[in-house]
């Protein structure tokens, strides 16, 4: 209830104590910024870091904040980085680099022997990658991927076909979301621009994804005619028309997408996962967990839900029998946090 902002009631507020928030910066690739939900009250809260996905606003993301606040709230200490290359919509290696860091600064800072670590979408993902090195699992208690990929190019692959096929074969077909070819572009724009349009179309294209419409427009019209044709088939979303250049361009850059694809590192992981993915995900489609829980390595698996209770890391209407699953399976998910108790002071 208090994930889903729901109106304060007796009910969100049993058992629970006050928070307080800090903005710290700590060291990674380059200084880089967190908040700390604090547990006022709590004598040794267990620590856990929580990590935003592709979203301008990072770790001020209304609905990141709330599922901070509401773990905190409840006695954990929460841990918020800004990953600069997630909240630019880009997905490479140097995320999982910097959340790797962030489990050391959480557990350097709480003393604790054990840090916990969720990813929500994308961040799902660079969370597994992190944790399949052997200085960043030392510290971990649990990885917890909601929403996360497995093979980055069979996601932007979904994007161009609205197609996505699971380990056992089947398909989940489900129009893929607008921003989607978007994220694409603007990370792989020399596949679609001329080199003189690629600065400009880049500008229009980071006005579309941070939902200002008239700015793309105007960034759009500084384009060459060539780019302007390219650019309204973008703003269209006309994906077929796009296919042929998304894939000469996606081809170029493999080694890239694989680096960025916890599939290419997941036979080195030895931390407790459970999964969490939406049944109806036209983001990161849901075959993606389920190809998750394919390439783990025997033992690690503790737990996977694909479930009509959330939307994309969101949560979502659904029957009592779905969200009741939803609450097993985060009461799981906290089981496996908390391997130091929490006391209250």
């Amino acid at each position: 209830m208090q994930v889903a902002d729901a109106p304060p009631s007796a009910l969100t507020r049993f058992a629970t104590n006050p928070v307080s928030e800090e903005v710290i910066t700590f060291p990674s690739l380059a200084p880089t910024l967190a908040r700390i939900y604090h547990p006022i009250g709590i004598a040794h809260p267990s620590p856990i870091v929580v990590v935003h996905g592709a979203h301008h606003l990072g770790m001020d993301e209304p609905r990141l904040r709330r599922l901070a606040r509401a773990l905190a709230s409840h006695g954990y200490l929460v841990l918020t980085p800004q990953v600069d290359e997630l909240a630019d919509y880009s997905i490479t290696k140097n995320s999982a680099v910097v959340i790797g860091d962030a489990v050391h600064e959480l557990a350097r800072r709480s003393g604790a022997p054990r840090v916990g670590l969720l990813g929500l979408s994308f961040a799902g993902g660079m969370a597994l990658i992190a944790a399949c090195d052997p200085s960043v699992a030392r510290p971990l208690s649990v990885v917890i991927a909601i929403g996360a990929h497995d093979d980055l190019r069979h996601v932007l692959d979904y994007y161009m076909t609205n197609r996505a096929r699971a380990p056992d074969g089947s398909f989940f077909q489900l129009p893929a979301h607008e921003y989607g070819i978007l994220v694409t572009a603007y990370d792989y724009t020399s596949a679609y621009f001329s080199p003189a349009d690629v600065s400009t179309a880049r500008a229009a294209l980071r006005a579309l994804l941070w939902e200002d419409l008239p700015q793309a427009h105007a960034e759009a019209a500084k384009l060459s005619p060539q780019g302007q044709a390219r650019m309204a088939q973008l703003f269209a979303r006309d994906t077929r028309s796009l296919m042929a250049d998304t894939e000469r361009g996606l081809a170029a850059v493999q080694p890239e997408l694989d680096a960025a694809s916890p599939h290419f590192y997941l036979s080195r992981l030895h931390v407790p996962v459970i999964l969490l993915a939406c049944a109806t995900d036209n983001v990161v489609p849901p075959t993606e967990t389920l190809w998750l829980a394919h390439d783990m390595p025997p033992g690690v698996l503790k737990d996977v839900l694909v479930t009509h209770a959330i939307g994309h890391v969101e949560l979502d209407r659904s029957s009592v029998m779905a969200r009741l699953r939803l609450i097993e399976w985060m009461k799981q998910m906290l089981g496996l946090r908390d391997t130091s108790s929490a006391e209250r002071g």
